[in-house]
């Protein structure tokens, strides 16, 4: 793990990190000034979501190294677990 995923997990105690996970499925769709970005792991039925200002590249299929922490969001009335991401990095 580099150094600078070790610092942010030793500075903030809820965020957790995974290496070389391979992503199943990357959304993009814009909100606002922003462009959403959904992303699926394999093996892992919570989506990944965080946020950009531009559009990024797919990374349908490519390995990348996460640094997350777990929320839960509501919709209509209902609770989702999600991952908001932090850091996102092809690995």
């Amino acid at each position: 793990m580099k150094t600078e995923a070790k610092k942010l997990l030793k500075k903030h105690e809820k965020l957790n990190h995974s290496e070389m996970v391979k992503v199943t499925s990357h959304v993009q769709r814009v909100a606002g000034e922003w462009i959403m970005n959904t992303v699926m792991i394999e093996g892992c039925e919570v989506p990944f979501k965080y946020k950009r200002k531009k559009e990024y590249k797919n990374l349908k299929g490519a390995r990348v190294n996460l640094t997350y922490y777990p929320d839960v969001e509501t919709v209509a009335g209902m609770d989702f677990e999600v991952m908001n991401v932090v850091r996102i990095k092809i690995a």
